[in-house]
């Protein structure tokens, strides 16, 4: 089991975002804004597009709710989404509420933000959510 799949699972403790039966978002834990989610399928799967249509559809449409949700949470202009990272095999999307197109830019230093406002965000993104 990867360790996203352990934090699904609730193995791993996250700052959960929203979830159904086959999706789960989670605060990154090293976010490039306040309000940075990962989105995962719960069901192991190293390549977005080794998924099949219509799972990869359903991931989609849960990541757009997800997106909707932090734009209510944090009022921006959109909410970006980036689909890259080498570092776990889980398929994952980046979702981050943006001002600027430079609200994307992964190589900026991370944000620091204490245990607190981690929970803080993630709760006003999962009240959002439901």
């Amino acid at each position: 089991m990867d360790i996203f799949s352990k934090i699904a699972a609730g193995e791993i403790p996250s700052y959960k975002c929203a979830e159904n039966e086959e999706f789960y978002a989670f605060l990154d834990i090293n976010p490039v804004v306040r309000g940075h989610v990962l989105v995962i399928p719960r069901r192991e799967v190293d390549y977005i597009f080794d998924m099949d249509d219509d799972e990869l559809s359903r991931f989609h449409v849960f990541a757009k709710r997800v997106a909707q949700a932090i734009k209510v949470a944090f009022p921006c202009k959109k909410v970006g989404m980036a689909v890259f990272g080498l570092e776990v095999p889980h398929a994952h999307i980046h979702l981050m509420p943006m001002d600027t197109e430079g609200d994307m830019d992964f190589r900026r230093e991370k944000l620091k933000l204490s245990a607190e406002e981690m929970q803080e965000t993630a709760d006003r993104i999962y009240k959002a959510f439901k």
